[in-house]
This record gives C-alpha cells, sequence and structure tokens, in this order.
C-alpha cells in the first residue's frame, strides 16, 4: 500500500516527504524493522518510541509514523498523527486486510480465569469442528502450532499479523484474552469483536491505572465495541451473573447478554456442584432446559465458572451440550493454572498462577475444601507492580493457609526484602503463622520437606512462567520443576 493511500484513513495532522513511498509492513520496534517497513514510534513505559526513528530508517524503514514533526529523519517521509497507538492499530489492521473480519472473534476480559476461560472455549469449538486460534497469556495456538507469547495481549501489528496468520491456517474463529492494559493502550482498536466474556472484577493493575473505576472503565470498552456485523456468527456480551460487576458490564453493551453463574437466575446455571483434588464435577442446565452432567479435571468452584463461560460461547454457536461436556472432560488442563504436580507422594502439590487477592483466596478456599491436612502457601508479590495488594494478600494466606514460606516473584527494581516485608503486615494482622524465605527455591523445598500425609502445598503467583525477573535481568525458573526436583530429593 502507498503512504499516501494508508494516511486518508488515519487522522493525519500532518506529513513530511515522498506519500508515493511503498509500504511493506508495520513495526513498533527498531529493531524489528525491515526494509519497506513503515516505523511507528508509539511511547512506552520506559523509553519513547521518537528516539529510535534514525535506526529504523538505517534499517530500511520507508516511513515513520510520529506524533512530533522534529522526529522525522532527514529525507525519511514521515505522517503526523495526534496519537501514534491509535493511528497504529488502524493501520495495521488495514495493512493486513482486517483478518478480525473474516472470523467469529471472542473476546476474554476480567481480573482473573482469562487464560483457563480461553483455552476450555477454544477445546469446546475444536471439538465442534469449529477451528479455532487462541492468543493469551501463555502462548498463541494455532491448529498443531504454539507461539510463546510476550504478554497476554500483543501490539496491534502483532496482534493483526497473527490474526491474518489463522486465516491462512483455516481458522474459523479466535479466542483472545483481552488484558485492561490492552484496551488503555488502544492495542485491540480496529478488531471486530463478536463476543466478549467478562470472567469478574478485582483490584489488580492498580499501578497502571490511576484507580479501580479507570480499571473498570478500560475493560468495559471491549463490550462497547461489539460489532454489529451480521454475517460473522452470533453476537453476545457473555457475563459472569455472579460477580458484582456483572450486571454493570451487562449494561454496557449494545447486543444480547447471556448470564451464566452458579445462581438460581444464570441463564446458563451450574448446579450440584463437586470439588476434589483431581477435579470438579457439575450439572450444567443452559438457557433452554437442556442439563447435562460435567466432569472436569480442574478443581474448584472458581474452574466451574469458568467452564461455564466456555459452554455459554458454545451454547450460542448451537454446540450440543453432550459434544461440550466430552470435550470439557478431555480437556488437558491449562499449564500452571491449578496444576498438580504428582511423583507418588501421600500429599498434594499444585502450582497456580494466582497472583491477585482474589486469585489467592479462590485457590486457598478451593483446597481447604478437599484437603485432609494442612494447607501451606508458597508465594510473594511482583516488583514495581501494586503495592496496596500485598498486605492484603498476606491476610488471605493468614486467614486461609495453616502455614505461610513468603519469598521472591520476580522482585525487578525492588528489593525482595522490602516487598516480603509489606505481605508479612498482612499475615500478622490476622496471627497468621509464616516464615521467610527469600530464595524461591529453598522456599519450595521448605514447605514440601514439612508436607505429611493428607495436606497440600501451593505454591502460587508464577504458574506457568520460566523464569525470575531481577531488575533488567531474567533467571531460568519455573515453580514446577523445581517442585518435582524437591519431591525427587
Amino acid at each position: 500500500m502507498r503512504l499516501r493511500d494508508l494516511a486518508r484513513n488515519l487522522d493525519v495532522k500532518g506529513s513530511v516527504g515522498d506519500l508515493d513511498r511503498e509500504i511493506l509492513g508495520i513495526q513498533y520496534d527498531s529493531r524489528r524493522v525491515a526494509p519497506g517497513d513503515l516505523f511507528c514510534a508509539s511511547p512506552g513505559a520506559r523509553t519513547d518510541g521518537h528516539r529510535f526513528c534514525q535506526e529504523a530508517q538505517t534499517r530500511g524503514a520507508s516511513a515513520v509514523l510520529v506524533n512530533r514533526v522534529d522526529a522525522i529523519p532527514p529525507s525519511l517521509p514521515g505522517i503526523v498523527v495526534n496519537d501514534v497507538r491509535h493511528a497504529m492499530a488502524i493501520a495495521s489492521d488495514i495493512l493486513f486486510d482486517s483478518p478480525s473480519h473474516q472470523l467469529w472473534m471472542i473476546g476474554i476480559t476480567g481480573t482473573n480465569g482469562k487464560t483457563t476461560v480461553a483455552h476450555l472455549t477454544r477445546t469446546i469449538l475444536e471439538a465442534a469442528e469449529v477451528p479455532c486460534g487462541l492468543m493469551g497469556t501463555i502462548h498463541s495456538l494455532i491448529g498443531h502450532e504454539a507461539f510463546s507469547s510476550v504478554r497476554t495481549t500483543p501490539e496491534a501489528p502483532d496482534l493483526q499479523r497473527m490474526l491474518r496468520y489463522m486465516i491462512g491456517r483455516g481458522m474459523h474463529a479466535a479466542v483472545m484474552e483481552v488484558s485492561s492494559q490492552a484496551l488503555a493502550l488502544k492495542r485491540v482498536v480496529g478488531v471486530a469483536y463478536d463476543v466478549a466474556v467478562f470472567t469478574n472484577l478485582s483490584q489488580e493493575h492498580l499501578d497502571f491505572h490511576k484507580d479501580f473505576e479507570a480499571y473498570y472503565q478500560a475493560k468495559a470498552q471491549l463490550f462497547r465495541s461489539l460489532t454489529q456485523e451480521q454475517n460473522k456468527g452470533p453476537k453476545a456480551a457473555v457475563v459472569n451473573g455472579d460477580d458484582p460487576y456483572g450486571q454493570r458490564f451487562a449494561q454496557e453493551s449494545s447486543v444480547p447478554v447471556l448470564t451464566y453463574g452458579l445462581s438460581s437466575d444464570a441463564d446458563i446455571r451450574g448446579e450440584q456442584v463437586k470439588i476434589s483434588c483431581s477435579g470438579s464435577e457439575f450439572t450444567v442446565v443452559l438457557a433452554n432446559g437442556c442439563k447435562q452432567r460435567v466432569r472436569l479435571p480442574m478443581a474448584g468452584q472458581f474452574n466451574v465458572l469458568n467452564a461455564l463461560a466456555a459452554i455459554t460461547v458454545g451454547y450460542l454457536m448451537d454446540i450440543d451440550v453432550q459434544v461440550m461436556a466430552a470435550a470439557l472432560c478431555r480437556s488437558p488442563g491449562v499449564p500452571g493454572r491449578f496444576e498438580r504436580i504428582d511423583l507418588g507422594q501421600p500429599f498434594t502439590v499444585i502450582v497456580d498462577y494466582a497472583h491477585t487477592p482474589a486469585g489467592l483466596e479462590n485457590v486457598l478456599k478451593t483446597a481447604r475444601e478437599f484437603t485432609q491436612g494442612r494447607v501451606f502457601v508458597v508465594f510473594g508479590c511482583g516488583g514495581d507492580r501494586d503495592h496496596d495488594k500485598r498486605a492484603m494478600m498476606g491476610q488471605i494466606a493468614g486467614r486461609h493457609a495453616d502455614w505461610v514460606v513468603l519469598t521472591t516473584d520476580n522482585p525487578r527494581s525492588e528489593d525482595p526484602a522490602f516487598i516480603v516485608s509489606q505481605i508479612e503486615q498482612g499475615v500478622r494482622a490476622v496471627n497468621g503463622h509464616w516464615t521467610v524465605q527469600l530464595d524461591r527455591e529453598d522456599a519450595i523445598r521448605t514447605a514440601i520437606l514439612r508436607a505429611r500425609s493428607g495436606d497440600v502445598v501451593m505454591i502460587v503467583g508464577k504458574g506457568h512462567e520460566t523464569y525470575q525477573i531481577y531488575n533488567d535481568t531474567s533467571l531460568d525458573f519455573d515453580d514446577r520443576e523445581v517442585a518435582r526436583q524437591v519431591l525427587r530429593e
């Protein structure tokens, strides 16, 4: 596409140079620029992309997209806009020929559960022979291919590139985790979502959003943006009716709303729930009155709600409830989400990603439901993130666990001991029992070696992650592998 033609679709306030330059691709990272690319100088959390326009030119960029004319290098064409991120998203959609308009698009948002709902939804659609791609926190999945993820929701050029690739690989639908940051940073502008799923809302990312209302408003954008296109598939807002914010999200939608939950007034509800360490069982009652017993190899009432969300999406597609139940029963689970580490030991070891107050409370309450002995929990809080949740999580751990081992969790630029001291305040406030072991491997070893028959050891906060971040250094670390090694010892 010619730069001139692309510019007609953007809110341009000025331009420099030859607008007849051909644009072959789009990039926001100057290190990845290839000849013919449009380089978008987007502002970042740590640095401003305008600093790298010269590097982009050196690497062969055809033009730059900026919000400051003085950032355009001599002899390089440029487009000046007020909002680089918004323009980058629109340009990405155009350059990849609007792939979201050719897929049934499902966006999932909420504080907890997005990853699990996305995987279970894909499992159901694939079982019904609806080829479905997935983008999320752990990875992107397209057929038998897996691509590791850098962030929950990719930047707009990467997102649109992946959607176009899905179409090329024969996908008919795409299910995506949509984070509040992605919505606030306009990564999904131009994406034509048909279904929006709301899981739950609790404190998280308040280091990024100025307050809880701003956090809510960011997520609400997904429901306001639902497309009215009639040729792609059913349109709906799928809302957790058991969550206090469910009704408010439902009111944001201009398309029909379906609620799910365990309450009697949910459109699609779960009844007769049974939880064990190996999974969950429940009866799903559909809006049309059909009932089906479902066995899910994932423990916890919160996972029952996650499964109900996925079933509701399947219901929109008229997928037979028996097909959905069979698919969920065969589901392999999600890496690092209430994942059991079992080497034949007489107690239970579980690794989970829970890194919010509500997430921690959910997994500890679930552990308490099936344990015959004590509950141990190993966790910390990430550095350079919401400080207010640290004491809250300490209180939750102190209330629901018999013994708490406080340790590191991606401390980044903060002092690990300082982070732990803030968590300690919460444990102390509820008279909990705890110890501190800043080395995470030793913390996991300490908890497992104390466990006896019938106990449950919860290792939470990192889940699927295979690294520890200290300052700008990332070290190899996997809770699951460490737990296995200790069990072998």
